[in-house]
Protein backbone atom coordinates (compact mmCIF):
# COMPACT_ATOMS: atom_id res chain seq x y z
CA UNK A 1 0.00 0.00 0.00
CA UNK A 2 1.36 3.25 -1.21
CA UNK A 3 2.09 6.21 1.64
CA UNK A 4 -0.67 8.39 0.27
CA UNK A 5 -3.23 5.24 0.80
CA UNK A 6 -1.76 4.91 4.23
CA UNK A 7 -2.32 8.39 4.96
CA UNK A 8 -5.76 8.84 3.62
CA UNK A 9 -7.49 5.53 5.49
CA UNK A 10 -5.73 6.96 8.50
CA UNK A 11 -7.04 10.34 8.15
CA UNK A 12 -10.56 8.69 7.27
CA UNK A 13 -10.49 6.61 10.51
CA UNK A 14 -9.63 9.21 12.22
CA UNK A 15 -12.65 11.25 11.19
CA UNK A 16 -14.84 8.66 12.16
CA UNK A 17 -13.28 8.22 15.54
CA UNK A 18 -13.17 12.05 16.45
CA UNK A 19 -17.20 11.80 15.63
CA UNK A 20 -17.77 8.86 18.20
CA UNK A 21 -15.68 10.72 20.57
CA UNK A 22 -18.16 13.70 19.79
CA UNK A 23 -21.04 11.43 20.64
CA UNK A 24 -19.73 9.80 23.65
CA UNK A 25 -19.13 13.64 25.30
CA UNK A 26 -22.03 14.84 24.02
CA UNK A 27 -24.33 12.23 26.11
CA UNK A 28 -22.42 13.03 28.65
CA UNK A 29 -22.72 16.70 28.91
CA UNK A 30 -26.27 16.27 28.46
CA UNK A 31 -25.96 13.89 31.50
CA UNK A 32 -23.78 16.55 33.79
CA UNK A 33 -24.29 19.42 31.90
CA UNK A 34 -27.74 20.21 30.57
CA UNK A 35 -27.01 23.78 30.92
CA UNK A 36 -23.93 24.14 29.03
CA UNK A 37 -20.47 22.78 30.33
CA UNK A 38 -18.41 24.89 32.13
CA UNK A 39 -16.27 25.27 35.21
CA UNK A 40 -16.30 23.89 38.23
CA UNK A 41 -16.26 20.85 37.33
CA UNK A 42 -19.03 18.31 38.72
CA UNK A 43 -18.05 15.56 40.32
CA UNK A 44 -19.01 12.15 38.56
CA UNK A 45 -20.03 9.14 40.29
CA UNK A 46 -17.43 6.64 40.84
CA UNK A 47 -19.02 3.69 38.76
CA UNK A 48 -19.40 6.48 35.31
CA UNK A 49 -15.66 8.13 35.98
CA UNK A 50 -14.45 4.03 36.02
CA UNK A 51 -16.14 3.44 32.80
CA UNK A 52 -15.14 6.61 31.50
CA UNK A 53 -11.38 5.67 32.41
CA UNK A 54 -11.56 2.36 31.08
CA UNK A 55 -12.75 3.96 27.81
CA UNK A 56 -10.25 6.48 27.20
CA UNK A 57 -7.67 3.78 28.04
CA UNK A 58 -9.09 1.54 25.31
CA UNK A 59 -8.95 5.15 23.16
CA UNK A 60 -5.20 4.95 23.36
CA UNK A 61 -4.71 1.12 22.63
CA UNK A 62 -7.28 1.46 19.34
CA UNK A 63 -4.92 4.36 17.67
CA UNK A 64 -1.95 2.31 18.96
CA UNK A 65 -3.91 -0.65 17.38
CA UNK A 66 -4.66 0.84 13.82
CA UNK A 67 -0.93 2.62 14.00
CA UNK A 68 0.62 -1.29 14.45
CA UNK A 69 -1.10 -2.57 11.74
CA UNK A 70 -0.63 0.61 9.18
CA UNK A 71 2.74 1.09 9.41
CA UNK A 72 5.79 -1.25 8.70
CA UNK A 73 8.57 -0.11 10.70
CA UNK A 74 8.39 1.51 14.41
CA UNK A 75 8.76 5.70 12.98
CA UNK A 76 6.12 5.30 10.33
CA UNK A 77 3.95 3.28 13.06
CA UNK A 78 4.50 6.33 15.50
CA UNK A 79 4.34 8.31 12.65
CA UNK A 80 0.50 7.06 11.83
CA UNK A 81 -0.71 6.89 15.38
CA UNK A 82 0.47 11.28 15.47
CA UNK A 83 -2.01 11.83 12.58
CA UNK A 84 -4.60 9.14 13.47
CA UNK A 85 -4.28 11.11 17.47
CA UNK A 86 -4.41 14.56 15.34
CA UNK A 87 -7.61 13.97 12.93
CA UNK A 88 -8.88 12.89 15.98
CA UNK A 89 -9.30 15.73 18.25
CA UNK A 90 -9.60 18.17 15.40
CA UNK A 91 -12.51 16.54 13.91
CA UNK A 92 -13.75 15.86 18.07
CA UNK A 93 -13.62 19.93 18.85
CA UNK A 94 -15.17 20.31 15.23
CA UNK A 95 -17.89 17.71 16.09
CA UNK A 96 -18.83 19.59 19.76
CA UNK A 97 -18.89 22.81 17.35
CA UNK A 98 -21.41 21.72 15.20
CA UNK A 99 -23.55 19.95 17.75
CA UNK A 100 -23.47 21.56 20.84
CA UNK A 101 -22.32 25.36 19.67
CA UNK A 102 -19.08 24.41 21.88
CA UNK A 103 -16.75 26.04 22.43
CA UNK A 104 -17.33 29.55 21.77
CA UNK A 105 -13.86 30.10 21.17
CA UNK A 106 -10.54 28.56 21.31
CA UNK A 107 -9.87 30.37 24.74
CA UNK A 108 -13.04 27.88 26.02
CA UNK A 109 -11.41 25.67 29.08
CA UNK A 110 -11.89 21.88 28.24
CA UNK A 111 -10.93 18.45 30.13
CA UNK A 112 -8.70 16.63 28.04
CA UNK A 113 -8.50 13.33 29.43
CA UNK A 114 -8.41 12.01 32.69
CA UNK A 115 -4.79 9.79 32.77
CA UNK A 116 -2.65 9.85 34.64
CA UNK A 117 -4.64 12.66 36.15
CA UNK A 118 -6.84 15.63 34.93
CA UNK A 119 -5.70 17.18 32.12
CA UNK A 120 -7.14 20.95 31.63
CA UNK A 121 -6.47 23.73 29.49
CA UNK A 122 -8.25 26.39 27.01
CA UNK A 123 -8.97 24.34 23.88
CA UNK A 124 -6.30 26.02 21.71
CA UNK A 125 -3.60 24.41 23.55
CA UNK A 126 -4.75 20.76 22.55
CA UNK A 127 -5.62 22.17 18.78
CA UNK A 128 -2.21 23.26 18.63
CA UNK A 129 -0.54 20.53 19.63
CA UNK A 130 -2.96 18.16 17.23
CA UNK A 131 -2.12 20.05 14.17
CA UNK A 132 1.95 19.83 14.63
CA UNK A 133 1.21 16.21 15.20
CA UNK A 134 -0.94 15.69 12.06
CA UNK A 135 2.15 17.57 10.15
CA UNK A 136 4.95 15.95 11.59
CA UNK A 137 3.23 12.26 10.58
CA UNK A 138 2.96 13.13 7.20
CA UNK A 139 6.08 13.95 6.90
CA UNK A 140 7.50 11.10 8.54
CA UNK A 141 5.44 8.83 6.47
CA UNK A 142 6.85 9.95 3.19
CA UNK A 143 10.25 10.04 4.40
CA UNK A 144 9.66 6.67 5.08
CA UNK A 145 8.02 5.71 1.41
CA UNK A 146 10.90 7.85 -0.01
CA UNK A 147 13.50 5.30 1.83
CA UNK A 148 14.93 7.54 3.95
CA UNK A 149 16.15 5.49 7.08
CA UNK A 150 14.25 7.59 9.54
CA UNK A 151 16.22 7.68 13.38
CA UNK A 152 16.96 10.32 15.91
CA UNK A 153 19.46 11.23 18.15
CA UNK A 154 19.61 11.70 21.65
CA UNK A 155 19.26 15.55 20.83
CA UNK A 156 16.16 14.57 18.88
CA UNK A 157 14.89 12.57 22.10
CA UNK A 158 15.86 15.01 24.39
CA UNK A 159 14.10 17.94 22.60
CA UNK A 160 10.92 15.86 22.16
CA UNK A 161 10.72 14.05 25.62
CA UNK A 162 11.48 17.85 27.18
CA UNK A 163 8.95 19.51 25.45
CA UNK A 164 6.45 16.75 25.84
CA UNK A 165 6.76 16.79 29.32
CA UNK A 166 6.57 20.53 29.15
CA UNK A 167 3.61 20.53 27.67
CA UNK A 168 2.01 17.66 30.58
CA UNK A 169 2.93 19.59 33.04
CA UNK A 170 1.14 22.62 31.51
CA UNK A 171 -2.08 20.46 31.46
CA UNK A 172 -1.75 18.14 34.56
CA UNK A 173 -0.35 21.15 37.08
CA UNK A 174 -3.95 22.72 37.87
CA UNK A 175 -5.09 19.91 40.23
CA UNK A 176 -7.60 21.76 42.07
CA UNK A 177 -9.52 22.62 39.17
CA UNK A 178 -9.05 19.29 37.47
CA UNK A 179 -9.64 16.74 40.52
CA UNK A 180 -11.89 18.70 42.39
CA UNK A 181 -14.46 21.96 42.36
CA UNK A 182 -12.53 24.42 41.53
CA UNK A 183 -11.99 27.55 38.95
CA UNK A 184 -9.07 26.95 36.66
CA UNK A 185 -6.05 29.02 37.40
CA UNK A 186 -4.69 30.97 34.28
CA UNK A 187 -3.07 28.51 32.21
CA UNK A 188 0.52 29.11 31.08
CA UNK A 189 0.49 29.73 27.97
CA UNK A 190 4.52 30.35 28.05
CA UNK A 191 4.53 26.67 28.82
CA UNK A 192 2.52 25.91 25.56
CA UNK A 193 4.78 27.96 23.38
CA UNK A 194 8.23 26.44 24.93
CA UNK A 195 6.70 22.83 24.58
CA UNK A 196 5.64 23.21 21.30
CA UNK A 197 9.07 24.61 19.94
CA UNK A 198 10.87 21.91 21.29
CA UNK A 199 8.96 19.48 19.88
CA UNK A 200 8.98 21.56 16.33
CA UNK A 201 12.96 21.48 16.53
CA UNK A 202 12.80 17.97 17.52
CA UNK A 203 10.82 17.24 14.41
CA UNK A 204 13.09 19.09 12.41
CA UNK A 205 16.13 17.73 13.85
CA UNK A 206 14.83 14.20 13.10
CA UNK A 207 13.93 15.48 9.60
CA UNK A 208 17.63 16.61 8.91
CA UNK A 209 18.52 13.09 10.49
CA UNK A 210 17.08 11.20 8.45
CA UNK A 211 17.14 12.88 4.78
CA UNK A 212 21.30 12.47 5.30
CA UNK A 213 20.74 8.85 4.58
CA UNK A 214 18.09 6.13 2.28
CA UNK A 215 17.98 2.57 3.05
CA UNK A 216 20.32 -0.03 1.09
Amino acid sequence: MTAARRLSWTILFGIAFGWVETAVVVYLRHLYYPDGFQFPLRVIEAPVLIVELCREAATLLMLVAVAALAGRRFWERFAIFCVAFGVWDLVYYAGLKITLGWPASLAGWDILFLLPLPWIAPVYAPVSVAVMMIFAGIIVVNLEAKGYRCHADLVTWALGLVGTVVLLYSFMRDTAAGMGQAMPQPYPVALLVVGDILLAASCVRFVWLSRRERRS
